[in-house]
């Protein structure tokens, strides 16, 4: 079983859960220093270590006409704000070998995340992996868990083992996505911690024609589920309104409702990994 450093902190399949949470895109300085003292205020109550995650950029979105983000340059100086006040780790996509190249630079950000439609491209996985940061993998929605050892041998081709994967649902006839949970015990047969992603979990790709719907109202019920099951963290993408969210709304998590869930994950992880 592997053990990944980060911060003052490990991760590990057998360690207390670690919680990675943020709005799912950077939409200012302001917004997102507020959602980050939020999640800082609820963890350090709860006793929980957690990963601060927003996106740049989203490269992958429905519509040409939906919003992107504000970039690395911008984003980049807000990631630094967030980890000097709140002294946390952070987490953001990257989709490209540049977006590798540019935060292999900076200590801005500490684990690169690669996108669930991205997660078998093999220059895109070298070049993360060649950063020497922690690189989280979200399974592909096409993808079983007896292939994820193949994205392993890619990253650790580079030297580089410091390996997260994330389960976000499978693919299940159109617009609709299930969860497996047999696919958590599954991956962490291959050792590498496992983290359970509640909120892209309960998305309706493209469900809405030029954006993704979804039904955040399973998402304490799925997320429940995975840490019973037991996982090395959990991926709760959450906003203060997200009704009116630029991203992925629908599945996004109210912060009010933040902290009553993380509470009972809590009771759940210590009894399963009893």
């Amino acid at each position: 079983m592997k053990t990944i450093k980060i911060a003052d902190f490990e991760i590990s399949n057998k360690k207390n859960f670690f919680l990675i949470a943020g709005p799912c895109v950077i939409e200012s300085e302001s917004h997102s220093l507020m959602m980050a003292e939020k999640i800082a205020t609820i963890c350090q109550k709860q006793k929980i270590n957690f990963v601060f995650k927003s996106s740049f950029d989203k490269a992958n979105r429905s519509s040409i006409s939906s919003n992107r983000g504000i970039g690395i340059n911008q984003a980049e100086k807000i990631f630094n704000k967030i980890k000097s006040n709140y002294n946390c780790p952070i987490l953001t996509d990257v989709h490209n070998e540049s977006h590798c190249d540019f935060l292999s630079k900076t200590e801005s950000v500490d684990i690169l995340q690669i996108p669930a439609f991205l997660c078998r491209q093999t220059d895109l996985l070298i070049s993360a992996a060649k950063t020497n940061k922690i690189i989280n993998v979200k399974k592909g929605q096409f993808l079983s868990p007896y292939e994820v050892p193949n994205i392993f041998k890619k990253i650790e081709s580079s030297g580089n083992h410091n390996i997260l994967i994330t389960e976000r649902g499978t693919s299940f006839g159109y617009n609709n996505l299930i969860n497996d949970f047999k696919s958590i015990d599954i991956m962490k047969s291959f050792l590498y911690p496992v983290i359970f992603d509640a909120t892209h979990s309960v998305q309706e790709p493209g469900g809405l024609g030029e954006k993704s719907g979804g039904k955040r109202e399973f998402v304490s019920t799925l997320s429940k589920a995975a840490v019973a099951v037991g996982v090395a963290g959990v991926f709760i993408e959450t906003h203060n309104n997200p009704d009116n969210a630029p991203s992925d709304g629908p599945n996004m998590l109210h912060i009010e409702n933040l902290e009553t869930l993380i509470s009972k994950l809590i009771e759940l992880d210590a009894i399963s990994k009893k």
